[in-house]
């Protein structure tokens, strides 16, 4: 049996072989059987440590399995999130555009309706005049034709535009929610903007919730007349920074101009003019699109509550997204203290092992350092002879000789 370079060489039972000198020595069973004990020692040593180590591995090794198993279902939280948040938007855009190609279909049908009864009002005075230019002698007639067509066309410029006799812009917009508000805006709410504690104003807020009080929408409108140019604001592009301000310090998600500014403007007479490349989520239209482009915002957002709404509940749920990565550095941090620790403790108990192995081994040398004298005593008292005991003193020589003397 060979231990390895440096070490005994076990030839028999009976020999062992030094590495070092190289000399051959014989052991007696007893010894042997120390010798092969204090080998397994070694190797009882050598195993405990090895069981140690692949214990601390493995126990490393399930918790970052299990830490990663948990980053990962956070990640797919959030992506799923993400997800519905996204698709969420990407209907509300559909559903914008969508609305607003409707109503610019229909802007152009009734440009067409117009531009139709233009012709059939041409053809019919055309008619006229040459039915009745022979019968029209006087200069006063003809001005009074002209002047019934002027009128006319101004009294259809005041109906297109949706500005009645006697009744503002603000007033008008308010009329026509009003119509409204007891059927399609129940819980919608719908005022004038009174707070001018930041310096300004719009001229009206509008908000909607849903049952739970979840906002659904809020819009901040601002009207302008053909009259309310000022020295340095007269287009409508003008106005609208202000607009944005207002909309930022109340709080609402979009703003809307309400305007009868430029009215020769090819640009805001299709209708809803998006802004939003300026300004984020604003739009500029004209008086007969102001429910239109509510109903339009409106029906956008209530598609994306859904979304809203789960991620509320996942809120509640107390789910600390932010601040997770944190609480997982947070308990590395402690692991590793306690892991320093645990591994300082162990070193001293490995220690307290080793002092306790050199000081048993010391106590077996002792024994083995006392059965060597006990062997040596008894081998003297197996050799102690009478005639040893007597050598040199002639009284106990005597003494003996005398005894052996004495008949049988």
């Amino acid at each position: 049996m060979i231990q390895g370079q440096n070490k005994l060489t076990i030839i028999d039972m009976n020999e062992i072989k030094c590495p070092k000198c190289q000399a051959v020595f014989k052991v007696d069973e007893a010894g042997f059987a120390n010798i092969l004990k204090q080998v397994r020692d070694n190797k009882f040593e050598e195993e405990l440590h090895n069981r140690l180590e692949s214990a601390v591995e493995l126990a490393e090794a399930n918790l970052r399995n299990s830490q990663q198993t948990e980053i990962t279902a956070k990640d797919n939280l959030i992506t799923e999130m993400k997800a519905k948040l996204e698709n969420a938007e990407t209907q509300k855009k559909l559903s914008v555009a969508e609305a607003v190609q409707k109503i610019v279909q229909e802007r152009n049908q009734l440009e067409n309706d117009v531009k139709h009864k233009e012709n059939e009002k041409e053809l019919l005075k055309k008619s006229l005049v040459e039915k009745y230019t022979a019968e029209i002698k006087s200069k006063d007639d003809i001005i009074k034709m002209k002047d019934e067509e002027i009128a006319l066309r101004k009294d259809m410029k005041l109906k297109l535009s949706t500005k009645m006799v006697g009744e503002t812009l603000e007033q008008h917009c308010e009329t026509e929610f009003n119509k409204l508000r007891a059927t399609a805006f129940q819980k919608a709410y719908f005022e004038k903007d009174n707070d001018s504690r930041s310096g300004s104003k719009g001229d009206y807020i509008y908000k909607e919730a849903d049952d739970l009080g979840n906002e659904i929408i809020s819009i901040m409108f601002e009207m302008k007349n053909e009259g309310d140019e000022t020295a340095t604001k007269k287009k409508n592009e003008d106005f609208l920074k202000e607009l944005d301000k207002d909309r930022t310090e109340k709080k609402c998600e979009y703003a809307v101009l309400v305007t009868l500014l430029e009215t020769d403007s090819e640009l805001y007479n299709t209708g809803i003019v998006d802004v939003s490349h300026k300004y984020e989520k604003m739009y500029v239209v004209r008086p007969q699109f102001f429910i239109p482009i509510i109903t339009l915002l409106r029906n956008a957002a209530m598609n994306s509550m859904k979304a809203k709404a789960e991620l509320a509940i996942v809120k509640s749920q107390n789910i600390d997204i932010t601040n997770f990565e944190e609480n997982i550095n947070t308990f590395k941090a402690g692991f590793a203290k306690n892991y320093d620790l645990a591994s300082r403790q162990f070193k001293t108990a490995i220690e307290e092992i080793d002092k306790t192995i050199d000081h048993l081994q010391k106590t077996k040398e002792a024994l083995l350092s006392s059965v060597n004298n006990l062997r040596l005593a008894n081998s003297k008292a197996e050799d102690l002879t009478i005639k040893k005991l007597t050598r040199g003193n002639p009284t106990m020589t005597a003494k003996f000789d005398e005894l052996n003397k004495k008949p049988e």
